[in-house]
């Protein structure tokens, strides 16, 4: 509970108007304002709900009607001498309570607590909605070393630590003893740590210089001040947050001063009982002061077993505020769990030699333990969604069809005959409607022909809704197939100018001339399998010889074949062949320079390849692409600078994945509009489909975030020789149901 003296930020007098109020709560940000008369004695209140009602009731008039006309007159006060408990009470009731003293004069308001969401760390915001905030607590690890200090603070950057933290004393202040390590009378354990401290200790001039580094490599500084002194030169230097360590919990003196500076707090609560807690919050609320509160336990190193993560949530509710965790046991496993317990705020300390003298360095993470535990908290943090609806993963849906089951016939039928259920089982792959929507189908009339074993589709139990229509783009278009439906989606009516062959490799060993004839009105491209015999993925740029040799040698039969198709399609000048040439990895993006080592190696293993009078045409990727129901990293042609320099380096034109490169864009946080801008001078081909965040990819269009307007403005600057053609997540199923859909839609688009 905190009131508020203030009360400037809530009054108005009965002569002022409705706008008057408006005016007011945009600039308090409260939702109440109290009518008062000349002596500040309270007549009525008038709250945002009030506002709304009268704005519904007179929308013409509202905003000159004076406040007096239109107050609540029948409100609650408190007196400055009530009780907190009566107040409490009072507050179950309302959101806000004026509180009057002897005279019925206004001299505060006292409101329920207000959680604070939002912290500013020196220019960085820590809220409920934003990544963990993570502190690597260098603090006296630098053992009083500039050139130590600084190559920790190159390590934390590289570590993935939002900010670099380090602590202040002033010797003289802090200390009875002025920090005199040869106090006789002093513990054993203060005689230790001021010996520390006088070796190791740097003045504040020095620390200014550490922190100035730390923003010219991009990362935050922070720090800890254990005294006034330290407080004030933090605030001098321009800092607006500081860290509190758990010594100072307790010590409400220098809350209040950090509260008086306006410093945003992030408080440990090491060494402290729950009604400590409980006072140092009510002292913090009482101060108006922005603040975070770090579960704690204070010994070097801690045991697990006395560290209590369970006591998270209620140090949230104690505290109305963020929580994080702060923490001296060895491991990165409980910061890690720390945060699926809700932690906003992660501090380990931080050092490149655990053996060094100091206390703190035997609890410290080296930086690769502490860059193992950042990626671990950012797998946590993207694992947590949310409890607002369950919905199918992306990874998922690919399973579903290949691992679930499907409706289908149990024998032959004809168009007009009423199903029944002798007429339907159940079978794999899931590649049509699910089991459960049975009793759906049964009794309804069969609009088609079926063999026994077709899948049944959500069309036949909503039916078709009109004839195909046909397309005209100023583009070449066309639609994705396989060798077993080419005659039935491109049978159906509607005139394409190519087709694009989409093979796995079991294709590659089937002879086409038992499924194609000769057509003079189709192009054709090829897009290369994936996934090859013995389950081997294409990789021209893997660091194993061997794997890059079979690689090539794989994509030199798709070649072979491509060349063979010719006899079918003479329409087709060159073969172009879309891959992925690779450049993925398991568990973690590559560095720079890995990356350019692979770029080095698909070049020498293009100029390996056999290819005739093909094209390879590379296709943009996504970082988190789906490997056959099971995610991995990609590393090559996500970025756009990069697909731009590998093509002018090599004279390569590309496959422009518009799904895929609107997830990376997503990921790395740039604008797809300028991606397209980038690479469509080098795109040859597009693959187009919706995408949604940085791993839904595939989606019908218009139900994802791409703009396709921008997008067809952007390839009619590049001209009508783009091919291109919907690749919508099992959209050749239902007769090619989901590509005619994105082409209608993207018909619109012109």
């Amino acid at each position: 509970m905190f009131t508020d003296p203030k009360i400037e930020k809530y009054t108005v007098l009965e002569n002022q108007t409705v706008s008057d109020v408006i005016n007011l709560f945009e600039k308090s940000a409260e939702s109440i304002a109290i009518c008062v008369d000349e002596n500040n004695r309270p007549q009525g209140v008038f709250t945002n709900g009030d506002l709304l009602r009268l704005l519904l009731e007179r929308k013409e008039t509202a905003f000159q009607q004076q406040i007096s006309e239109v107050m609540n007159r029948d409100f609650l006060v408190a007196k400055s001498t009530d009780s907190e408990r009566q107040m409490k009470r009072a507050l179950d009731r309302v959101k806000y309570l004026p509180v009057v003293n002897e005279q019925n004069r206004l001299v505060g308001v006292t409101r329920r607590p207000r959680p604070v969401e939002v912290l500013d760390i020196n220019g960085l915001k820590v809220s409920k909605n934003d990544p963990c905030f993570v502190i690597a607590e260098i603090g006296n690890n630098h053992n009083g070393s500039m050139e130590l200090g600084k190559k920790l603070i190159d390590l934390a950057k590289q570590s993935g630590a939002d900010c670099a933290k380090f602590q202040m004393r002033d010797m003289n202040s802090l200390y009875v003893n002025a920090g005199s390590p040869d106090d006789a009378s002093a513990d054993l354990g203060t005689q230790y740590t001021l010996d520390l401290l006088n070796k190791f200790d740097l003045p504040y001039n020095k620390l200014f210089e550490l922190f100035d580094y730390a923003k010219s490599l991009g990362i935050t500084p922070f720090c800890t001040p254990w005294d006034l002194t330290s407080l004030q030169r933090l605030k001098d230097y321009g800092m607006n947050a500081i860290k509190v360590s758990s010594a100072d919990m307790t010590n409400h003196d220098l809350l209040r001063a950090a509260a008086e500076l306006e410093m945003n707090m992030i408080l440990s609560t090491g060494m402290s009982t729950e009604n400590e807690l409980i006072d140092t919050v009510a002292v913090l609320r009482e101060a108006g002061a922005h603040y975070a509160l770090l579960h704690c336990n204070s010994t070097y190193p801690a045991p697990f077993a006395d560290i209590n993560l369970g006591y998270m949530p209620k140090l949230g509710e104690i505290g109305h505020c963020l929580v994080g965790y702060s923490g001296h046991e060895r491991g990165i496993e409980v910061p890690i769990a720390s945060v699926a317990m809700g932690a906003k705020i992660v501090e380990k300390h931080f050092t490149v030699d655990k053996s060094m003298e100091g206390n703190d360095h035997k609890v410290s993470l080296l930086p690769e333990e502490f860059a193992s535990m950042v990626q671990s908290i950012r797998n946590v943090e993207a694992s947590m969604g949310s409890s607002d609806f369950r919905s199918i993963s992306q990874g998922e849906m690919i399973n579903r069809v290949t691992l679930g089951k499907s409706l289908v016939a149990a024998k032959d039928l004809k168009a007009g005959e009423l199903l029944n259920e002798s007429m339907l089982e159940v079978r794999s792959p899931g590649k049509g409607l699910q089991p459960y929507r049975k009793k759906q189908l049964i009794g309804l009339k069969l609009d088609r022909d079926m063999k026994k074993g077709d899948f049944f589709y959500e069309t036949d139990i909503s039916g078709r809704s009109g004839g195909l229509t046909q397309y005209k783009f100023p583009f070449k278009f066309g639609i994705p197939v396989r060798y077993h439906d080419f005659k039935a989606l491109t049978n159906l009516g509607i005139k394409l100018d190519f087709v694009e062959f989409h093979y796995s490799y079991k294709d590659l060993e089937l002879d086409p001339s038992q499924f194609l004839e000769k057509n003079d009105d189709l192009e054709f491209i090829v897009h290369s399998p994936e996934l090859f015999d013995g389950e081997h993925i294409l990789d021209l740029c893997s660091t194993d010889e061997a794997y890059t040799k079979h690689s090539i040698s794989d994509l030199n039969r798709d070649a072979e074949r491509a060349q063979e198709l010719r006899e079918f399609f003479p329409k087709t000048k060159k073969p172009l062949i879309v891959t992925n040439v690779g450049g993925f990895t398991k568990h973690s993006l590559l560095s720079e320079d890995e990356k350019k080592q692979r770029y080095e190696i698909l070049a020498d293993s293009l100029s390996k390849l056999s290819l005739g009078d093909c094209e390879i045409l590379p296709q943009t990727m996504p970082p988190f692409p789906w490997h056959f129901g099971g995610q991995s990293h990609h590393n090559l042609f996500v970025r756009p600078e990069e697909i731009v320099e590998f093509c002018k380096a090599h004279k390569m034109r590309i496959c422009y994945d518009t799904s895929h490169s609107a997830l990376a864009c997503n990921h790395l946080g740039l604008s797809f509009e300028e991606f397209s801008e980038a690479v469509m001078p080098y795109t040859c081909h597009l693959h187009i489909s919706d995408a949604k965040g940085s791993g839904q990819e595939g989606l019908q269009v218009f139900e994802g975030e791409i703009d396709f307007n921008k997008l067809f403005a952007s390839m009619q600057k590049q001209g009508s020789d783009l091919f291109f053609l919907p690749e919508i997540w099992q959209g050749h199923e239902d007769r090619g149901k989901g590509f005619w859909t994105a082409l209608s839609r993207l018909q619109e688009c012109l």
